[in-house]
């Protein structure tokens, strides 16, 4: 480790020479450490003082540095513990072709699943709801978020919401929500996606473990019945960083007459 913390400075000394300022050049040596393995993930790097020391460069310009990319994302900082090279996240594909949940698709990959509720129970409904879900004026609806792990990675935030009369009891749900919804005969059998870019606020930002702005793909699901009834509203956040949605797309037949 000593060794690389040392072609860290090396790199940094003979940069000192550009334009560009300090913590951008300190920033640089140390990811580009990162990217060609010289750090691995989860290794320590010296305390602010002892780089500013051996740098000879000021405590505030270490501090902008190592800031900066841990809002990259390239290193973590860890309250009385210090400075670490953040963990290598894998990348997920999912198939946007089959109706399926986070855990089938999870298990499909061999990776352990686990989630942290974040709102489980029967309430009055919003505006939104109500009109998506197709509610009368006295239904309820039964709310089921929670923050979705991969392998101990916090990958998503699924904020689900169903009818109560679908899903009387939300406390029944464990790992699946389709197979909670099966159990009344109410599993979902189609359903339409909205995909769209966002850049993750401030709160759920901390829920995932990532920086504020950072990019994630926000879908919006509606499920079906197969009688054509709404079963499902589900808002969800996944990590641009870990998923990539995948389509198989297929050529039209020509119309009679058309020419390729």
């Amino acid at each position: 480790m000593s060794d690389a913390v040392d072609l860290i400075f090396r790199s940094l000394a003979d940069a000192k020479g550009s334009n560009a300022p300090l913590y951008l050049q300190l920033r640089k040596s140390i990811e580009e450490a990162v990217r060609d393995g010289v750090l691995t993930p989860g290794d320590a790097l010296p305390s602010e003082r002892d780089i500013a020391l051996k740098a000879d460069i000021s405590r505030v310009t270490v501090r902008k540095a190592l800031q900066n990319l841990v809002e990259q994302g390239v290193l973590i900082q860890r309250h009385g513990s210090g400075t670490f090279v953040a963990p290598r996240v894998e990348r997920v594909e999912q198939s946007l072709s089959r109706l399926t949940s986070f855990t089938e698709d999870m298990a499909r990959r061999g990776k352990q699943v686990h989630s942290v509720w974040l709102e489980r129970g029967v309430y009055v409904p919003s505006p939104q709801e109500t009109m998506v879900l197709g509610l009368t004026a006295n239904e309820m609806v039964a709310r089921v978020n929670r923050l979705r792990f991969a392998n101990e990675t916090a990958v998503a935030i699924e904020r689900a919401s169903i009818a109560a009369s679908l899903l009387p009891n939300p406390e029944e749900v464990g790992s699946s929500l389709y197979a909670a919804l099966a159990e009344h005969g109410n599993k979902p059998v189609r359903a339409v996606q909205r995909i769209s870019a966002a850049n993750l606020g401030p709160e759920d930002a901390q829920l995932l473990r990532i920086p504020p702005g950072a990019a994630t793909l926000n879908i919006e699901r509606i499920s079906y019945l197969s009688g054509g009834k709404v079963v499902e509203f589900t808002r969800s956040i996944y990590r641009g960083d870990t998923y990539d949605f995948v389509a198989e797309l297929r050529l039209a037949e020509p119309s009679e007459g058309e020419t390729s």
